[in-house]
Protein backbone atom coordinates (compact mmCIF):
# COMPACT_ATOMS: atom_id res chain seq x y z
CA UNK A 1 0.00 0.00 0.00
CA UNK A 2 1.10 3.08 -1.25
CA UNK A 3 1.48 6.50 0.84
CA UNK A 4 -1.31 8.47 -0.97
CA UNK A 5 -3.74 5.10 -0.67
CA UNK A 6 -3.02 5.05 3.39
CA UNK A 7 -3.74 8.90 3.46
CA UNK A 8 -6.91 8.58 1.37
CA UNK A 9 -8.04 5.79 3.99
CA UNK A 10 -7.20 7.76 7.27
CA UNK A 11 -8.59 10.49 5.43
CA UNK A 12 -11.86 8.69 5.11
CA UNK A 13 -12.19 7.20 8.55
CA UNK A 14 -11.40 10.07 10.22
CA UNK A 15 -14.39 11.84 7.76
CA UNK A 16 -16.85 8.64 9.62
CA UNK A 17 -15.46 9.12 12.62
CA UNK A 18 -16.29 13.21 12.35
CA UNK A 19 -19.37 13.01 10.44
CA UNK A 20 -21.14 10.29 13.09
CA UNK A 21 -22.97 12.44 14.85
CA UNK A 22 -24.60 14.06 12.42
CA UNK A 23 -25.56 10.33 10.60
CA UNK A 24 -26.01 8.47 13.65
CA UNK A 25 -27.17 11.22 16.94
CA UNK A 26 -29.92 8.88 18.59
CA UNK A 27 -27.16 5.98 18.09
CA UNK A 28 -24.76 8.15 19.91
CA UNK A 29 -26.80 9.43 22.26
CA UNK A 30 -27.72 5.49 23.54
CA UNK A 31 -23.91 4.57 23.14
CA UNK A 32 -23.34 7.61 25.62
CA UNK A 33 -26.30 6.12 27.51
CA UNK A 34 -25.26 2.55 28.05
CA UNK A 35 -21.61 4.01 28.74
CA UNK A 36 -23.23 6.02 31.76
CA UNK A 37 -25.09 3.22 32.87
CA UNK A 38 -22.06 0.54 32.77
CA UNK A 39 -20.09 3.14 34.81
CA UNK A 40 -22.53 4.20 37.23
CA UNK A 41 -23.26 0.41 38.21
CA UNK A 42 -19.32 -0.83 38.42
CA UNK A 43 -18.26 2.24 39.69
CA UNK A 44 -20.76 4.34 41.68
CA UNK A 45 -22.68 2.08 43.41
CA UNK A 46 -21.88 -0.69 45.96
CA UNK A 47 -21.87 -4.06 45.05
CA UNK A 48 -25.26 -4.89 46.45
CA UNK A 49 -27.09 -2.24 45.35
CA UNK A 50 -25.80 -2.99 41.51
CA UNK A 51 -26.61 -6.68 42.05
CA UNK A 52 -30.26 -5.54 43.74
CA UNK A 53 -30.72 -3.30 40.32
CA UNK A 54 -29.95 -5.90 37.95
CA UNK A 55 -31.54 -8.92 39.31
CA UNK A 56 -34.74 -6.89 39.28
CA UNK A 57 -34.31 -6.07 35.45
CA UNK A 58 -33.53 -9.36 34.67
CA UNK A 59 -35.57 -10.37 31.49
CA UNK A 60 -35.53 -14.43 33.62
CA UNK A 61 -39.28 -15.77 34.02
CA UNK A 62 -40.06 -14.89 37.53
CA UNK A 63 -39.54 -11.25 36.30
CA UNK A 64 -41.33 -11.64 32.92
CA UNK A 65 -44.12 -12.85 34.86
CA UNK A 66 -43.97 -10.48 37.75
CA UNK A 67 -42.94 -6.92 36.01
CA UNK A 68 -42.51 -7.33 32.44
CA UNK A 69 -41.88 -3.71 31.13
CA UNK A 70 -39.78 -2.89 33.76
CA UNK A 71 -37.68 -5.68 32.98
CA UNK A 72 -37.68 -5.34 29.17
CA UNK A 73 -37.11 -2.11 28.84
CA UNK A 74 -34.67 -1.93 32.05
CA UNK A 75 -32.47 -4.31 30.74
CA UNK A 76 -32.09 -2.93 27.33
CA UNK A 77 -30.30 0.25 29.04
CA UNK A 78 -27.30 -1.70 30.29
CA UNK A 79 -24.71 -3.76 28.46
CA UNK A 80 -23.88 -7.09 29.89
CA UNK A 81 -19.44 -7.34 29.44
CA UNK A 82 -16.26 -5.75 30.23
CA UNK A 83 -14.43 -3.01 28.61
CA UNK A 84 -11.17 -3.54 30.66
CA UNK A 85 -10.70 -6.86 30.92
CA UNK A 86 -9.38 -6.91 27.12
CA UNK A 87 -8.08 -10.78 27.85
CA UNK A 88 -11.43 -11.91 28.75
CA UNK A 89 -14.29 -13.50 26.83
CA UNK A 90 -16.43 -11.19 27.55
CA UNK A 91 -14.71 -8.76 26.17
CA UNK A 92 -14.85 -9.95 22.83
CA UNK A 93 -18.56 -10.22 23.45
CA UNK A 94 -19.09 -6.63 24.16
CA UNK A 95 -16.86 -5.82 21.05
CA UNK A 96 -19.40 -7.88 18.97
CA UNK A 97 -22.66 -6.81 20.63
CA UNK A 98 -21.44 -3.06 21.91
CA UNK A 99 -19.15 -2.48 19.22
CA UNK A 100 -20.02 -3.93 15.77
CA UNK A 101 -23.99 -4.19 17.08
CA UNK A 102 -24.50 -0.87 18.41
CA UNK A 103 -22.16 1.29 17.35
CA UNK A 104 -21.48 0.14 13.93
CA UNK A 105 -24.75 -1.51 12.97
CA UNK A 106 -27.29 0.50 14.28
CA UNK A 107 -25.77 3.77 13.72
CA UNK A 108 -26.00 2.39 9.66
CA UNK A 109 -29.32 1.15 9.92
CA UNK A 110 -30.21 4.85 11.97
CA UNK A 111 -28.17 6.47 8.32
CA UNK A 112 -29.50 4.23 5.80
CA UNK A 113 -33.50 3.37 6.68
CA UNK A 114 -33.83 6.45 9.32
CA UNK A 115 -34.71 6.21 13.81
CA UNK A 116 -38.06 4.88 13.21
CA UNK A 117 -37.12 1.43 11.82
CA UNK A 118 -33.87 1.32 13.38
CA UNK A 119 -35.79 1.69 16.85
CA UNK A 120 -38.07 -0.80 15.99
CA UNK A 121 -35.62 -3.20 14.51
CA UNK A 122 -33.42 -3.02 18.22
CA UNK A 123 -36.53 -2.89 20.17
CA UNK A 124 -38.28 -5.61 18.36
CA UNK A 125 -35.43 -7.52 18.23
CA UNK A 126 -34.39 -7.19 21.96
CA UNK A 127 -38.38 -7.72 22.80
CA UNK A 128 -39.47 -10.47 20.35
CA UNK A 129 -36.53 -12.70 20.99
CA UNK A 130 -36.60 -11.76 24.72
CA UNK A 131 -40.15 -13.37 25.07
CA UNK A 132 -39.55 -16.32 22.29
CA UNK A 133 -36.38 -17.33 24.29
CA UNK A 134 -38.55 -17.42 27.36
CA UNK A 135 -41.27 -19.76 25.74
CA UNK A 136 -38.53 -21.96 25.09
CA UNK A 137 -37.37 -22.35 28.55
CA UNK A 138 -40.93 -22.58 29.98
CA UNK A 139 -41.27 -25.78 27.62
CA UNK A 140 -37.44 -26.90 28.40
CA UNK A 141 -38.11 -26.83 32.37
CA UNK A 142 -40.85 -28.83 31.73
CA UNK A 143 -39.29 -31.34 29.98
CA UNK A 144 -36.27 -30.85 32.07
CA UNK A 145 -33.99 -29.50 29.57
CA UNK A 146 -32.99 -26.83 32.14
CA UNK A 147 -32.32 -26.61 35.86
CA UNK A 148 -34.87 -24.87 37.41
CA UNK A 149 -32.66 -22.03 38.87
CA UNK A 150 -32.51 -20.98 35.05
CA UNK A 151 -36.09 -19.58 35.94
CA UNK A 152 -34.45 -16.63 38.05
CA UNK A 153 -31.32 -16.52 36.29
CA UNK A 154 -29.48 -12.60 35.64
CA UNK A 155 -30.09 -11.89 31.97
CA UNK A 156 -29.71 -8.56 30.92
CA UNK A 157 -28.39 -6.14 28.63
CA UNK A 158 -28.25 -5.17 24.76
CA UNK A 159 -26.90 -8.44 22.79
CA UNK A 160 -30.41 -9.63 21.46
CA UNK A 161 -31.21 -6.26 19.58
CA UNK A 162 -27.25 -5.80 18.73
CA UNK A 163 -27.78 -9.06 17.42
CA UNK A 164 -30.59 -8.37 15.47
CA UNK A 165 -29.11 -5.26 13.90
CA UNK A 166 -25.80 -7.21 12.84
CA UNK A 167 -27.96 -9.76 10.91
CA UNK A 168 -30.09 -6.54 9.51
CA UNK A 169 -26.97 -4.92 8.61
CA UNK A 170 -25.69 -7.72 6.31
CA UNK A 171 -26.30 -5.00 3.25
CA UNK A 172 -23.74 -2.66 3.84
CA UNK A 173 -21.35 -4.87 3.22
CA UNK A 174 -20.74 -5.46 -0.01
CA UNK A 175 -21.70 -9.11 -2.02
CA UNK A 176 -19.30 -11.04 -1.83
CA UNK A 177 -18.99 -10.52 2.46
CA UNK A 178 -22.39 -10.89 2.92
CA UNK A 179 -22.61 -14.50 3.44
CA UNK A 180 -19.72 -14.88 5.52
CA UNK A 181 -21.12 -12.37 7.75
CA UNK A 182 -24.27 -14.14 7.96
CA UNK A 183 -22.09 -17.06 9.14
CA UNK A 184 -20.28 -15.03 11.66
CA UNK A 185 -23.66 -13.51 13.17
CA UNK A 186 -24.81 -17.08 13.73
CA UNK A 187 -21.72 -18.42 14.44
CA UNK A 188 -20.31 -16.39 17.10
CA UNK A 189 -22.77 -17.16 19.90
CA UNK A 190 -22.66 -21.22 19.31
CA UNK A 191 -18.65 -20.42 20.03
CA UNK A 192 -18.90 -20.44 23.73
CA UNK A 193 -22.56 -22.75 24.09
CA UNK A 194 -23.03 -24.69 27.08
CA UNK A 195 -25.52 -27.99 26.14
CA UNK A 196 -27.10 -29.44 29.14
CA UNK A 197 -29.55 -31.05 26.71
CA UNK A 198 -30.93 -31.33 23.28
CA UNK A 199 -30.52 -27.51 23.54
CA UNK A 200 -27.91 -24.94 24.18
CA UNK A 201 -28.10 -22.67 26.95
CA UNK A 202 -31.24 -20.25 26.95
CA UNK A 203 -28.86 -17.04 25.94
CA UNK A 204 -27.18 -18.85 22.75
CA UNK A 205 -31.29 -19.72 22.22
CA UNK A 206 -31.99 -16.01 22.85
CA UNK A 207 -29.41 -14.91 20.48
CA UNK A 208 -30.12 -17.28 17.35
CA UNK A 209 -33.35 -16.02 17.34
CA UNK A 210 -32.25 -12.44 17.33
CA UNK A 211 -30.44 -13.33 14.05
CA UNK A 212 -33.29 -15.22 12.66
CA UNK A 213 -35.69 -11.83 13.31
CA UNK A 214 -32.85 -9.86 11.91
CA UNK A 215 -32.35 -11.70 8.55
CA UNK A 216 -35.95 -12.06 8.50
CA UNK A 217 -36.69 -8.27 8.35
CA UNK A 218 -34.43 -7.77 5.43
CA UNK A 219 -37.52 -9.23 3.44
CA UNK A 220 -40.02 -7.49 5.08
CA UNK A 221 -41.01 -4.69 2.43
CA UNK A 222 -41.76 -1.93 4.86
CA UNK A 223 -37.89 -2.75 6.10
CA UNK A 224 -36.73 -2.79 2.53
CA UNK A 225 -37.41 0.93 1.33
CA UNK A 226 -34.35 2.83 2.13
CA UNK A 227 -35.00 6.22 3.37
CA UNK A 228 -35.95 9.04 0.94
CA UNK A 229 -33.51 11.90 1.81
CA UNK A 230 -34.72 15.20 1.07
CA UNK A 231 -32.08 17.98 -0.47
CA UNK A 232 -32.80 21.41 -0.90
CA UNK A 233 -32.22 22.78 -4.29
CA UNK A 234 -30.21 25.54 -4.97
CA UNK A 235 -31.75 28.32 -6.38
CA UNK A 236 -30.34 31.17 -7.86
Amino acid sequence: MNLSSLRGRSGAVLGAVRGYPRRAPLTLAYVCLLLVGHAWLGYVLSADQAASILGYLSTNLDNLQDHPLAALLGSVLLFAGTLTDVTSADFLGTLITLGLGVCCSLAWAEARWGRPRAVAVFLGGHVVATLLTAVVIAVALRRGWYPADVRHALDYGVSYGAQTVLAFGTPALPRRGRLPWAVFVLAWPLGGAAWDGPLPDFTTVGHLTAAALGFGLLGVPAFGRRRHLHRPELTA
